[in-house]
């Protein structure tokens, strides 16, 4: 079978490898569609995404697809199913996972490499979708379930004003849920014109750049202060933005070579409540049920439909991942 590597030095490559049978309660997935990640482009530039990077390694972890074969042990999954992933395996019997907290398993580690025509993660790690639900929408319930996590951490209140930087995937997933918690006022922090005009459509009330954020910040409160960037400017300014007994969510995956410098006596007086989000525990199915829902516009979000050969050159130049989200197909199957 055919698989994406990031093979280190900011090189890819297709390679075949082995296609197996699956063991014990594997369930054997013909990938259809597999999201690039905004991580698979930090690995690519040789930083290290939720885990330590090693290359060789088969990238993406947003897929979906078509069940063609399971181990002798799984139960609850047959050929011919529609499924997506959740690709962090934790392993359910350590001291994290026993408090429900499995993105600290002490065994985590990723089942679900998606750039590949086939993936075997275990039954516990594979989520069935209705037949409604066509299998590209499907691949995004990953970083959806991402995107719940860290939306239940910071508990939006109604009719409060909510500041987005970024407008990507992510953004772009925050910005529609943030909608639907009847936020009063919804601010997008984006650069780029296609994707304000994208935002504006999904349910903005406000597009704008971080100099016109920073002098809104002096008119009004902002309670609520999403990062979903990850670079050391747009964090810092987030926190700087923040308003008075605000809650400030750092989504990105920043660079751990440039830490964060703040004005703490600032933070103190407006008595700031700043927030992480590491992955997705037990959040996928509530994310398979919202994709289910039709409640969100997930078409308009994406920029292109690529083939894994073609992703190597999107790795390097970012030619559509400035403009949406990049779907790469394998078997293409909807």
């Amino acid at each position: 079978m055919r698989a994406g590597f990031y093979t280190g030095n900011y090189t890819y490559e297709v390679r075949d490898v082995p296609e197996r049978a699956p063991i014990k309660d594997e369930v054997k997935i013909e990938v259809a569609w597999c999201g690039l990640c905004g991580t698979d482009l930090h690995k690519f530039n040789g930083q290290n995404g939720a885990s330590v990077v090693n290359p060789p390694i088969i990238l993406g972890h947003e897929c979906s697809g078509i069940v063609v074969e399971v181990g002798p042990e799984c139960k609850y999954f047959k050929p011919g199913d529609r499924v997506t992933c959740d690709p962090s395996y934790g392993c359910g019997k350590c001291i994290w996972c026993q408090q429900g907290l499995p993105n600290f398993c002490l065994e985590r580690h990723g089942v679900a490499k998606g750039f590949a025509d086939y993936v075997y993660p275990p039954e516990q790690n594979v989520y069935h979708i209705s037949n409604h639900l066509d299998l590209q929408s499907a691949a995004l319930a990953e970083p959806l379930s991402c995107v719940i996590h860290g939306l239940d951490l910071i508990q939006i209140q109604s009719g409060k004003t909510v500041a987005i930087y970024g407008m990507g995937s992510i953004g772009l997933l925050m910005l529609q849920l943030v909608r639907y918690t009847g936020a009063g006022k919804i601010i997008v922090v984006e650069k780029e014109t296609i994707k304000q005009k994208l935002a504006l459509k999904l349910g903005a009330d406000m597009a704008v750049n971080s100099d016109q954020l920073e002098q809104i910040s002096k008119e009004e409160n902002i309670d609520y202060v999403i990062e979903c960037i990850g670079l050391k400017k747009t964090m810092e300014q987030a926190i700087h933005v923040a308003g008075k007994n605000a809650k400030v969510l750092l989504f990105g995956l920043g660079n751990p070579k440039q830490p964060l410098q703040f004005n703490q006596f600032e933070a103190y007086t407006k008595e700031l409540s700043i927030y992480t989000s590491y992955l997705n525990p037990q959040t996928t199915n509530r994310a398979v049920h919202f994709l289910e829902s039709g409640l969100l516009n997930i078409k308009d979000m994406i920029s292109a439909e690529l083939s894994l050969e073609e992703m190597g050159n999107e790795l390097r130049n970012h030619i559509y991942s400035k403009q949406g989200k990049v779907m790469v197909y394998l078997s293409g199957k909807r």
